[in-house]
């Protein structure tokens, strides 16, 4: 998963209570409260850079605190959260500074654990292989902010070559893209189209109102569009992990997405390869959350 840091100076001063006197003492100046903070998936740091303050007290928002000056906080999950951190002086004077952070749609997914294992965590957006599926046996999608994570397993290996052709319907409107019985009830804007290893991942974008012209895929030219995660060779049967940028690929950043995947041998004789099944409807990936 993509780290994304998002930094926030907070220098809002919202209150200072004085809890011995209700009475204001100039001779007790209330602090000054200052933090940054940095959001990687659902963990965030918390950088504290208060000023004539002794001890501090963090409000994570979610029902849990800290005592730490600097802590760390995984949040439970998507959401919007309200941190707060209250500091006070050795006389005793609180001030407070608070500030509002989105917690977005988190993946287990890493492309750069060299391992497998965290798809064991994905229990929906499985495609299992039918009995038109060819070499796959099993495809897995998943998402966050920042990408759209992929699984593939298939009896196969790296060296056959096989040619992948991603057929993407970004905008879950089938009035728009190419229109294909091979993958029916989608309209397909974007094809993704190569070997996805040895950096070989061409992409085209539909460009035309003629949804039965294949002809209208025009090539693009994107740089660091997708992103090869573990791949793992086991016997006769190949799986491995891709992610495809959200902010690079137009239209992955809408709400839902159908995709069909259809492989072709090395010398392009024959498909060898699709999933779903063929002239099976494509898979619906819902990134509404």
């Amino acid at each position: 998963m993509k780290k994304t840091n998002l930094t926030i100076l907070i220098a809002a001063l919202i209150a200072a209570v004085n809890f011995s006197s209700c009475k204001k003492d100039s001779d007790n100046p209330q602090p000054f409260v200052f933090y940054s903070l940095s959001i990687d998936g659902a963990t965030v740091s918390f950088t504290n850079k208060s000023e004539d303050a002794v001890s501090y007290k963090w409000d994570f928002g979610d029902g849990t605190t800290s005592t730490d000056e600097s802590p760390t906080h995984t949040y439970p999950g998507k959401g919007k959260y309200v941190p707060t951190l209250y500091a006070t002086t050795s006389a005793g004077v609180t001030g407070e500074a608070s500030t509002v952070i989105h917690i977005a749609k988190v993946s287990s997914i890493k492309l750069d654990d060299n391992s497998l294992s965290d798809w064991d965590t994905v229990a929906t957006n499985v495609i299992t292989a039918g009995a038109h599926s060819g070499n796959f046996i099993k495809a897995k999608f998943d998402y966050d902010a920042n990408y759209v994570y992929v699984y593939f397993e298939q009896n196969t290996k790296k060296s056959d070559g096989n040619i992948y052709d991603l057929y993407i319907d970004a905008d879950n409107n089938i009035n728009t893209g190419l229109l294909t019985g091979e993958i029916p009830n989608g309209g397909y804007e974007v094809l993704l189209e190569g070997t996805i290893f040895d950096d070989w991942l061409d992409p085209y974008y539909f460009i035309g109102t003629d949804q039965q012209n294949f002809g209208n895929y025009t090539y693009q030219n994107l740089n660091e569009f997708y992103k090869l995660g573990t791949v793992v060779q086991s016997g006769s049967v190949q799986k491995f992990e891709f992610g495809l940028s959200r902010s690079k690929i137009k239209g992955l950043t809408g709400k839902g997405l159908r995709i069909g995947v259809q492989v072709a041998a090395n010398d392009w004789s024959a498909i060898i390869g699709y999933s779903p099944d063929q002239s099976t409807d494509a898979f619906f990936l819902d990134m509404s959350e």
